[in-house]
């Protein structure tokens, strides 16, 4: 078999949630480019349909539904939705998450510690455990988690970053307790932890603060931010059936950040 048949994902059905923008949407584009139909989910209804045209540019394998990951209801109908839409889910790739307000531990309110454990961790197993009813059935599937460089390592002198570290770590644990559990179904379930990576919301964040886009270079070995494009081999590998034997893994994409 050759390298372009080996990693040929013709025929699947990828579901990816937060697949408007940033990472959701660089790594939708790339399971579409494989060959795979795609269901984008996304909070925000208008950037999921942003990323549809651009992959229905080469694919009209494509269709977008507004969820809250925070919401088992939600979730549940986009999963059904899914299956109403394409007959399967063979891969899930879960990437919606968000940042907490900048707030120190001390000042940090309950409801944004609530939000971003909410959206980041509890999204992630919402969505997991209801693509895993559909699953399981099957006998196969592919998991991927978004998980961070954040949930190995505290992000330096930052005094914000409590609950995206802890729910990254959280993703990353789960990833290895749904990967032991369902691994008898033959589904494979992976996390993958970028660090520093410019997407539209970074890109804008880094435009009215040089230093803090500085500061986040000198953190990395390789001299440069990512960009999201370095994670699309990994992500259709990680959906193809090159990786069946790989399974509760975390994979490090940090330009070496978590070398120092």
């Amino acid at each position: 078999m050759n390298p372009s048949e080996m990693f040929d994902l013709s025929g699947k059905i990828a579901l990816v949630t937060g697949g408007g923008s940033g990472l959701g949407q660089s790594n939708a584009v790339a399971l579409a480019k494989a060959g795979a139909s795609i269901m984008l989910a996304d909070i925000d209804f208008e950037k999921a349909e942003d990323t549809r045209k651009i992959i229905s540019k080469f694919s009209n394998r494509v269709d977008c539904f507004k969820c809250d990951v925070r919401s088992a209801i939600e979730v549940n109908n986009l999963v059904e939705k899914t299956i109403q839409e394409f007959g399967k889910i063979d891969i899930l790739l879960n990437s919606a998450g968000i940042m907490p307000k900048q707030e120190p531990i001390l000042e940090m309110s309950e409801d944004n510690w609530n939000r971003v454990i909410d959206v980041n961790l509890k999204g992630t197993f919402l969505t997991c455990q209801a693509v895993l009813k559909k699953m399981i059935p099957q006998k196969k599937g592919r998991i991927i988690n978004m998980a961070s460089a954040s949930g190995l390592v505290v992000n330096y002198k930052s005094s914000h970053v409590a609950p995206y570290c802890a729910s990254k770590a959280g993703v990353i644990l789960l990833t290895k307790a749904l990967a032991v559990e369902v691994a008898p179904y033959g589904i494979t379930v992976n996390a993958i932890s970028p660090a520093y990576m410019k997407t539209q919301m970074t890109a804008l964040k880094w435009e009215k603060d040089k230093n803090d886009y500085l500061k986040k270079v000198s953190m990395l070995p390789v001299g440069r931010i990512g960009i999201p494009e370095e994670l699309s081999g990994l992500v259709i590998y990680l959906a193809s059936d090159c990786s069946a034997f790989m399974t509760g893994s975390n994979v490090v994409i940090d330009g070496g950040l978590t070398c120092w």
